[in-house]
């Protein structure tokens, strides 16, 4: 399986990927069990609609919390960073090593050459990318360790302590701190991290449980913790040492910049360095003296002045004045994460009740999660207190209720970075809030939850769990996205600049039921309703149970448009979150279902752990659904589906931007918003992972075809199945949900499938790789079987072909070469080839493609009979070995076939088909391979040298003696002129086949033919069905409009039988008589010439009379007519024709054609535009302004159409533009010299080269009455 199906390393919890190989720093039981500690936990806000308690879950399991999940992502991410960058400069010092980005590996293959090593801003940017990749921790070297030694990143940073007096608060005003008589928490409005502060201040809080919220501020306890006034305090401050930087270079730019740097120096290695360090410049700037609060300051030397960030770190506590809190903390440690990875176990009581997965974080027993922020003691003021906020704090999180683990790192903060310690910068996205000081409390808004919610909504333990919605549906999608709207909370800008110029489509008749309760004088909670919205979307839509359960009902997936309504919502206020979390659930398609348990132990590898529940196919294809609509609503939401088309068209070349023609009509605006659309990583990694579900799933299907207990129940394994009922119009199985008005109803139908198509067009470039042939198992091939489901539907759905087109393909393959191979080629269930796929090409590809294999194999036979030509004339030419002339003679004759360089045929005027029969009988294929060369009418004088015209008048006059009524072999509507073979004709079958010999010639060799079959041969010649009756509309239109009205009669007014008074039977004109048989299932035969109706006629008193056709059989007898029409009648001649037709063209190559193609291919385009015909028109002699080519295009203009094919056939041998059109088209106008008088030569032709020799009349009249005579004169050929 690809890996794109499977987690990355950034998503270890709910993608289920193993963990990156090495030393871990923190195992991933520990890393959430330490979450778990320091995360915001969201509950749902006072104010909230009654109507949603009842759907309010607590969530014990940190996996399924949001902000531990981002906080978990952000670990793995920045331990890969950590480790590719050692992996990259240093290596693993292993001789076996064979990783190709590992250090040692490349100097062992340099061997004594000089080998560089990669500087500290490259091995960061190839380390970022690295880990950026699908599944990147297998390109981690095995013997890789994790070195002990400092990032090279950390070299370039001087350290410097000052220390300075804390008696003058605006001094510490002016470092960025204020001073307080009580401590309050930081907000992001004040341009600090509250993260650090936050985490300090609960772990206060927790040390004093059984003091009351209401407690106020104790002199004695403030005397206790606050600092001397007149104590002074180490200023620490970190800059970084200048470096010389290529600032051309926009990689060495970017990650030259502290927030890239950060990733090196944050790890253990780097924080130990920097923590040593700034120990050592306190000790030297300050020795024996008492260390107060640090305070320190990150520089980076840049041309501009940097924005300095300041942070409180946690100081060690003097012995010799230990706080209540200090003690408490200290003892409630469970154990002490050192900075090399290892731990210092200390013995402490654990939780009584912890996160689901035995994942409990070790506390002191009175130490517990409260739900209220509201403080149950003051925290020690032995910090420096912090600035006034701008707002409010708001109660979203409670940050002050859970225990906390002491901190790994000592008083260092960087700058750009919430905090130094080993859980870096986890949760600075994350709006959390601080407890407020005991002033503040009242300014707090009705929306936070007291002591007394705390008793209902904590388990026994008193731990507020963090809560979400268990499941959604249309009403409260609304709500949440509303809640965004109104809050201004929602995403910005992350397709582009689409929504502020979206209209969005509204349904009928919408009430919203769900609405916030206000409160007067209070605002409304923001940042709660956003980390609570947040967490329910992650909840529900990354569990693929929950998100099933959210859009159906009754057992019934929502309708197309409502779930289309629904994720357009969503994704217009919470994209990124949205696109991840199905991305998340998607991952448990590759689970095998319950049924195949036989095989899920040895899939466990391919199709992710074990641990993932499996999915029924009904859950399955509801998920697969689901996520498809919402890549569907990430595009832009146009007007009207003419810019769905033309926004298609542009993409299907590969372009952002339209280029000429049509679609240029559309504004580069909009072009931008698509490309931005389908260039974004979330939604093309959500869109991949869903093309490789679906070659997982049929993976399942074809296993269970193997079993035959899953065979017999009839179980459908399509998870396309759900996704194909909610577009059929006429399926009942969708829940309809949403009422829209009719013409957006009309929209949404072209909508779903024209974007799926952009989206698997997407995938399709993006993973190209310029080949042809492709891996079965990723998401290009995924994306094309997505194509070819809906191409198979494309009727039901109302797709053109056109819609399927990838002409970037087309432009950027070899014409060549590309087919050739493909004729070669064999696919495989790990490889295929995009010409197994025709419908991404356009005809005029296909033909091209067509004609390459064809004129591949005719190249061949053409060189093999050259090389035996050119041995053979080396033994037979005068003193070579072969001296005996008989013997010369009789080697020239048994070689003949084989060293005849073309297939050369003499025909007579008086006798073409029969000449042309006598000489193709019994020819071998290899003859028939050749070129072909035709000697037509040389016994009767004419001259002809040919080099394509005298192929086209040899074909013209024996297809035209070929279908010739007369012979008996075919029949002409007089209606529509189209030919059809005579049931039980009484010509031979071989007949029948030399007349597809004929055709095969004809197509080989590139040559149109004056033919008019129906599209009912050419879908029997390509092997597809003809049962419908469109399929005999253009062959038999009085009989399809017959047999539609029958279909369709209302019995209202009348019976079937009373007014059609049908009988169950086939009846047909022939030989002058009408033959009738009563049509069967079972005996499908039909009488053969003359003998066999006289055997088979019943007579007068023949069987009973066959059944009438009623209500109930009406549709199996139009079924069965087709059948009787289009094969059983003539099966016998069609096989033999189907033979014929098959001697020279390669089996496989017809499958590149449709029966439309094939039939432009045998018959070309009937149609003449003469001034399509004018704009492709060469001139040779003339100009295109000369007085006598304008008269020539004024008088063919005025041409009716027999007229217009007189004059192409005498230019050209043929009265069809080829396939292709007039661009294909060879025609010249040569001058060939001027007439004075009323007569002079008539214009002639070079049929061979299409080129029209044109004298220089004297007047317009003249060149009408010559030009007339000698189209309607014209006949043979001879040398000019």
């Amino acid at each position: 399986m690809h890996p794109i199906a499977g987690g990355d390393a950034a998503d270890p919890v709910h993608g289920g990927s193993r963990r990156p190989r090495g030393d871990s720093v923190l195992e991933q039981p520990d890393l959430l069990a330490g979450l778990w500690q320091e995360a915001p936990f969201a509950r749902l806000p006072d104010d909230a609609p009654p109507e949603l308690q009842a759907l309010v879950q607590d969530i014990e399991n940190p996996r399924r919390v949001y902000a531990i999940h981002k906080a978990s992502r952000r670990h793995d991410f920045q331990f890969l960073v950590d480790r590719y960058v050692v992996q990259l400069r240093d290596g693993c010092d292993s001789r076996k090593c064979t990783t190709a980005t590992c250090f040692s590996c490349r100097r062992r293959l340099a061997g004594r050459a000089p080998i560089r090593r990669y500087s500290p801003t490259s091995a960061r940017t190839l380390a970022v990318y690295l880990a950026s990749q699908d599944n990147p921790d297998k390109g981690l070297c095995p013997y890789l360790h994790r070195s002990k030694e400092p990032p090279a990143a950390t070299n370039t940073l001087i350290f410097g302590a000052k220390f300075l007096p804390t008696s003058s608060p605006q001094k510490q005003k002016h470092h960025g701190y204020a001073a307080a008589p009580v401590k309050r928490a930081p907000t992001a409005a004040d341009g600090v991290d509250p993260a650090p502060t936050r985490r300090r201040d609960a772990s206060s809080s927790r040390a004093q449980p059984d003091v009351g919220t209401e407690t106020t501020r104790d002199p004695k306890h403030e005397t206790k913790t606050q600092p001397p006034p007149t104590r002074s305090v180490p200023k620490l401050s970190i800059s970084e040492r200048p470096t010389t930087k290529d600032y051309r270079s926009f990689a060495a730019t970017a990650f030259g910049t502290a927030a890239f740097k950060m990733l090196e120096w944050l790890t253990p290695q780097g924080i130990e360095h920097i923590s040593r360090s700034l120990r050592d410049v306190c000790d030297e700037e300050a020795a024996g003296s008492t260390e107060g609060h640090d305070t320190t300051t990150v520089h980076e030397m840049h041309p501009t002045s940097p924005t300095t960030r300041r942070k409180p770190s946690e100081a060690p506590q003097p012995e010799r004045d230990p706080s209540p809190t200090s003690r408490n903390r200290n003892r409630r440690t469970p154990s002490r994460t050192k900075l090399d990875g290892s731990e210092s176990p200390r013995q402490a009581p654990k939780h009584k009740r912890g996160s689901k997965g035995a994942l409990r974080a070790p506390s002191s027993p009175d130490s517990k999660r409260r739900g209220s922020l509201e403080t149950k003691g003051m925290p020690a003021a032995k910090e420096e207190a912090k600035p006034t906020p701008k707002s409010a704090p708001l109660n979203s999180f409670h940050p002050d209720k859970r225990p906390r683990a002491t901190r790994l790192a000592p008083n260092v903060i960087a700058r750009g970075v919430p905090e130094i310690p080993l859980k870096p910068a986890f949760f600075e996205n994350v709006p959390l809030l601080s407890p407020p000081a005991v002033e503040e409390v009242k300014d707090l808004d009705a929306g936070s939850s007291g002591q007394d919610d705390v008793d209902d909504d904590d388990d026994d333990d008193g731990y507020p769990l963090p809560q979400s919605l268990s499941r959604l549906d249309v009403e409260l999608v609304d709500f949440i996205c509303d809640t965004f709207h109104e809050d201004r909370t929602a995403e910005k800008q992350f397709f582009g600049p689409l929504v502020a110029s979206e209209i969005h489509p509204s349904p009928q008749s919408r009430q919203r039921t769900l609405v916030r309760r206000r409160r007067p004088g209070q605002s409304i909670p923001r940042a709660q309703w956003k980390a609570f919205n947040e967490q329910t979307i992650f909840d529900v839509f990354s569990n693929p149970r929950s998100l099933v359960q959210s859009f159906t009902r009754n057992g019934k997936l929502y309708d197309s448009q409502t779930l289309w309504y629904c994720m357009l919502r969503m994704t217009r206020v919470a994209p990124s979150l949205v696109l991840h979390s199905l991305w998340m659930a998607a991952k448990s398609l590759f689970v095998p279902p319950e049924s195949l348990k036989s095989v899920r132990s040895q899939t466990g590898r391919l199709f992710g752990p074990g641990n993932l529940d499996a999915l029924s196919n009904f859950e399955a294809g509801c998920v697969m659904t689901v996520c498809l609509h919402a890549l569907v609503a990430a595009a832009p939401c146009v007007a009207d589906s003419k810019t769905l088309y033309e926004m298609s068209r542009i993409r299907s070349h590969g372009l952002v931007l339209a280029g000429s023609g049509a679609t240029a009509r559309q504004p580069s605006s909009m072009c931008l918003e698509y490309d931005d659309v389908f260039s974004n990583e979330l939604a093309l990694r959500l869109a991949k992972r869903l093309f490789c579900a679906i070659t997982a799933r049929r993976c399942f299907a074809d296993i269970a075809q193997c079993d035959p207990a899953l065979r017999d129940n009839g179980a459908d394994f399509d998870v396309l199945r759900p996704l194909l009922s909610q577009l059929d119009l006429l399926s009942h199985e969708p829940a309809r949900v949403l009422d829209f008005t009719p013409s957006e109803r009309l929209l949404h139908e072209t909508r779903v499938p024209t974007l799926l198509l952009d989206w698997a067009r997407a995938v399709l470039l993006r993973e190209w790789d310029g080949r042809p042939e492709f891996s079965s198992d990723g998401p290009f091939h995924g994306a094309l079987s997505l194509m070819a489901t809906l191409y198979e539907n494309r009727n039901m759905l109302l797709l053109g072909d056109v819609q399927f087109r990838v002409d970037h393909f087309s432009d950027r393959l070899d014409p060549m070469e590309m087919p050739v191979t493909w004729a070669e080629f064999t696919p495989t269930r790990q490889r295929n080839h995009l010409l197994d796929y025709p419908y991404l090409f356009s005809p005029d590809a296909l033909v091209s493609f067509f004609r390459s294999i064809n004129f591949s194999r005719m190249s061949t036979t053409f060189e093999e009979s050259s090389s035996l030509k050119t041995r053979m004339s080396a033994i037979v030419d005068p003193g070579s070995l072969v001296t005996n002339p008989h013997h010369k003679r009789v080697l020239q004759d048994l070689l003949k076939t084989a060293s005849s360089k073309y297939l050369v045929l003499d025909i007579g005027r008086d006798s073409v088909v029969r000449d042309a029969f006598d000489q193709l009988w019994r020819r071998q294929e290899r003859e028939l391979l050749r070129p072909l060369k035709i000697h037509l009418g040389e016994d009767g004088g004419e001259e002809g040298f040919d080099s394509g015209g005298v192929q086209q008048e040899f074909f013209r006059m024996a297809i035209a003696e070929c279908l010739d009524p007369r012979f008996g072999a075919f029949t002409v509507d007089e209606r529509t002129r189209m030919a059809w073979f005579v049931p039980g004709s009484v010509v031979e079958d071989w007949k029948f086949e030399m007349m597809g010999l004929l055709v095969s010639l004809a197509i080989y060799n590139g040559l149109t033919l004056p033919v008019t079959f129906p599209k009912a041969l050419y879908r029997k010649l390509l092997g597809e069905p003809v049962e419908q009756l469109y399929h005999i509309a253009d062959g038999w239109p009085e009989l399809a409009s017959g047999l539609t009205t029958l279909l369709e009669w209302d019995e209202k007014d009348g019976l079937v039988e009373d007014i059609f008074a049908r009988t169950y039977e086939f009846s047909v004109s022939a030989f002058g008589r009408d033959v009738t048989r009563e049509m069967s299932k079972t005996k499908s035969t039909w009488p053969q010439g003359l003998s066999g109706l006289q055997r088979a006629d019943p007579g007068p008193s023949g069987d009973e009379e066959a059944p009438l056709v009623t209500n109930a059989n009406r549709d199996d007898y139009v079924s069965d007519y087709i059948r009787y029409l289009t094969d059983v009648s003539v099966r016998p001649q069609f096989l033999a024709f189907e033979r014929g037709f098959r001697a020279c063209l390669e089996p496989k190559s017809l499958s590149l054609l449709t029966p439309p193609i094939l039939q432009s291919i045998v018959e070309g385009i009937q149609d003449i535009d003469i001034s399509d015909l004018r704009r492709y028109t060469r001139y040779v002699g003339w100009d295109s302004s000369h007085q006598t080519i304008r008269d020539f295009w004024s008088i063919v203009k005025r041409y009716d159409d027999r007229m217009r094919r007189k004059l192409l056939e005498f230019v050209t041998a043929s009265d069809r533009v080829p396939v292709g059109g007039m661009r294909n088209l060879q025609f010249v106008v040569q001058k060939n010299g001027e007439e004075d008088g009323d007569g002079g030569h008539l214009p002639t032709a070079y049929t061979c080269y299409g080129t029209l020799l044109l004298p220089q009349y004297r007047d317009k009249e003249v060149l009408r009455e010559r030009l007339g005579m000698a189209l309607e004169n014209a006949q043979g050929f001879g040398f000019a």
